[in-house]
C-alpha cells in the first residue's frame, strides 16, 4: 500500500507555486526587449533564487572577487562583482553578529579608526563639493562612482576581517586571491574566442587595445598590448610565491615550478607595462631578502646570471617584439624607435599633467576638490566629440583625465580630491597597515611564514610604487585593504610576541553557516 509522505508533499506544493510562476514570469521578461528595469528584476530575481548559496559561500566568494573582472552588466554603471560581494559579505556578517554577539569582528582597532575616518572625510568632502552624482541613474553631477569605489575600497576591509580564516585552509584562500586575476587574460582573447561563446564579454569586458581604428578585433601577439595577460601572469607568479616562497619555488627539485614562473615571467612582458615588471622584481627581490637568501651562495649565482643576462640583453634588445621593448623601456637599452617614443610619450604625458596641477595643490589644501563635476564640463571638455565642438583643452590640467581626477600620481589623487586631510589619514592607515603586517610576519605561526612574508614585502613594495611609479587612491585604497585584511584574517588578529601571545586569549573560530572550506 503506497503511502503519501505529507512533508515532502508540502514541499514539491511550495516548488511549484514559487519556482513556476516565477519561470513564466521570467521566460515573460527574456521574450521582450530588456531594458534596465527588465534587467534589475531579473538581477534581483537572481539574487533572491542564490541567496541560499551566498549565506554559505559569502566569503570565499569575497575573496575570490577581490581581482576578478566581471561586471553586473545587468546593474546601472556596470559596477563590478567586486562591489556586490563587498556589501553582501559585509552585510551578512553585520547580521550574524547581531544574531550571535560572542563573534565579534577580529581585533584591528588600529587599522578600523583611520579607515573610519576616513568615510567620514569622503562623505563631508562630497556634501560640500556637488554631491554623490551618479550619471547612470538620471543625476547631472558626474564622479559619484569613483566615490562609491572608494567607499567600497574601505568597506572591503571591514568584509574581509569579519572572521578569522583557519591556518589549515590558508593555501586555499590565497588561491581563491589570486585566482580572480587569472580571468582577466579572458579580456584580451576576444578574436580567439568562437562566436557562440561571445556572450561571456558581457561579464568580462573584451579589452579595446585590441581593436584597430575601424573598432575591429586585431590583435598580434608580441605587437598588441595585453594588459589582461600581464596580470593573470602577475597573479600566477604571485600565488607561487606566497605558496612557497622564493627558495620553494627557484631552489627546488620540483622543476615544473621554475618553468611556470619562467612562462608567466615572459607573459608579463606580452602587457608592456614598465610598472607591473618593476612591481614584480621588487616584490620578489623583497621576498627574496626577507628569506635571507642575499647570505648564502644563492646571492652570488644571481648576480653572476644578472650579468649574463645583462650581456645579453644589450644586443638582443632592438630585435624582441614591441611590447616587450616597452616594458624594458625604463633600461638604458637600445630599443626600436617605436617603442621608446610610445614610452616616452606615456611619461611625457604624465609629467606634463603632473606639473600643470601643482599650482592647483593650495586651493584644495584645506578642503579637498572631490571627485564630482557638471554635465557642462563632461560635455565641453570629456565627452567623445568633445574635441570637435572646438572644446580641447587649453593645458595639461584640462586633460579629461585629470578633470575626471585620472592623475596617474598616488600622491596627487590624495591630496586634490581630499586636500591634507586625505594625506594625514592615508599615511595614518599606512604606518597602522605596517604596525600590522610587520608584528604577523615577525610574530607569525610558521605554517603562514611563506604567505606573512609575501604579504609584508608587497605592502611595503606597494607604498614605494604608489608614491613614485604609478598610484590611484580610488584603486589603491582595495589593494591596501586587501593585503592588510587579510594578514589579520589569515593570523586571527595582529600576533604578539611569542611571550605575550601564549597569555592572549585566542581567537574563536567562526562556523556557523559556514561550508568546511570556511570552517
Amino acid at each position: 500500500m503506497n503511502t503519501v509522505n505529507p512533508t515532502a508533499l508540502f514541499r514539491s506544493l511550495i516548488v511549484y507555486a514559487i519556482c513556476v510562476p516565477l519561470a513564466i514570469l521570467l521566460g515573460y521578461l527574456l521574450t521582450n526587449p530588456l531594458d534596465y528595469q527588465s534587467m534589475g528584476f531579473i538581477g534581483l530575481l537572481l539574487a533572491v533564487l542564490i541567496f541560499p548559496l551566498l549565506m554559505k559561500w559569502h566569503y570565499p566568494l569575497l575573496v575570490f572577487s577581490w581581482g576578478l573582472p566581471v561586471v553586473l552588466f545587468f546593474l546601472p554603471g556596470r559596477p563590478t562583482l567586486f562591489f556586490a560581494m563587498v556589501a553582501a559579505s559585509l552585510g551578512i556578517s553585520v547580521v550574524e553578529r547581531i544574531l550571535d554577539r560572542n563573534q565579534p569582528f577580529l581585533p584591528s582597532s588600529a587599522v578600523r579608526w583611520p579607515l573610519l575616518a576616513f568615510i567620514a572625510l569622503i562623505f563631508l568632502t562630497a556634501k560640500l563639493r556637488g554631491g554623490f552624482g551618479l550619471h547612470t541613474m538620471g543625476s547631472e553631477v558626474y564622479g559619484g562612482k569613483k566615490y562609491i569605489g572608494l567607499v567600497i575600497g574601505i568597506l572591503s576591509f571591514f568584509a574581509i576581517t569579519a572572521r578569522p580564516i583557519p591556518v589549515k585552509h590558508a593555501k586555499w584562500y590565497m588561491t581563491l586571491y589570486f585566482g580572480g586575476l587569472f580571468f582577466n587574460a579572458l579580456s584580451d582573447l576576444y578574436p580567439f574566442v568562437p562566436s557562440p561563446l561571445h556572450f561571456i564579454y558581457l561579464l568580462v569586458p573584451a579589452s579595446n587595445t585590441s581593436m584597430d581604428e575601424m573598432g575591429n578585433m586585431d590583435m598580434v601577439v608580441g605587437q598588441t598590448r595585453m594588459g589582461g595577460v600581464t596580470f593573470a601572469a602577475g597573479g600566477v607568479w604571485f600565488w607561487m610565491l606566497a605558496r612557497h616562497g622564493f627558495r620553494g619555488c627557484f631552489l627546488t627539485d620540483r622543476l615544473w615550478r621554475p618553468l611556470l614562473l619562467g612562462v608567466m615571467f615572459v607573459a608579463v612582458f606580452l602587457g608592456g607595462f614598465r610598472s607591473a615588471m618593476i612591481g614584480l622584481i621588487l616584490i620578489t627581490g623583497g621576498v627574496f631578502c626577507l628569506e635571507k637568501l642575499y647570505r648564502s651562495s644563492v646571492m652570488l649565482v644571481l648576480f653572476l646570471a644578472g650579468i649574463m643576462g645583462a650581456v645579453l640583453l644589450v644586443p638582443l634588445a632592438p630585435h624582441l617584439p614591441f611590447t616587450f621593448q616597452r616594458t624594458l623601456a625604463f633600461l638604458p637599452l637600445d630599443i626600436s624607435p617605436d617603442a621608446r617614443m610610445d614610452a616616452d610619450g606615456s611619461t611625457e604625458w604624465r609629467i606634463a599633467i603632473w606639473k600643470a596641477l601643482l599650482p592647483e595643490v593650495p586651493k584644495y589644501l584645506l578642503l579637498g576638490k572631490g571627485y564630482a563635476f557638471s554635465r557642462e564640463v563632461y560635455d565641453e571638455e570629456m565627452a567623445a566629440n568633445a574635441q570637435f565642438q572646438g572644446h580641447g583643452y587649453i593645458d595639461a590640467a584640462q586633460d579629461p583625465l585629470a578633470l575626471a581626477s585620472d592623475f596617474h600620481s598616488g600622491p596627487l589623487s590624495t591630496i586634490i580630491p581630499f586636500g591634507i586631510w586625505g594625506v594625514l589619514l592615508w599615511l595614518w592607515f599606512w604606518v597602522a597597515g605596517f604596525f600590522v603586517v610587520w608584528r604577523n610576519y615577525r610574530n607569525g605561526i610558521p605554517e603562514l611564514q611563506y604567505i606573512n612574508r609575501f604579504l609584508f614585502a608587497t605592502f611595503v613594495v606597494k607604498i614605494f610604487t604608489f608614491l613614485f611609479i604609478f598610484g590611484d587612491l580610488v584603486v589603491d585604497m582595495a589593494a591596501f585593504s586587501g593585503v592588510v585584511g587579510l594578514s589579520i584574517a589569515l593570523n586571527h588578529g595582529i600576533r604578539q610576541p611569542s611571550s605575550k601571545q601564549d597569555k592572549a586569549e585566542p581567537a574563536r573560530p567562526f562556523s556557523a553557516g559556514l561550508s568546511a572550506l570556511a570552517q
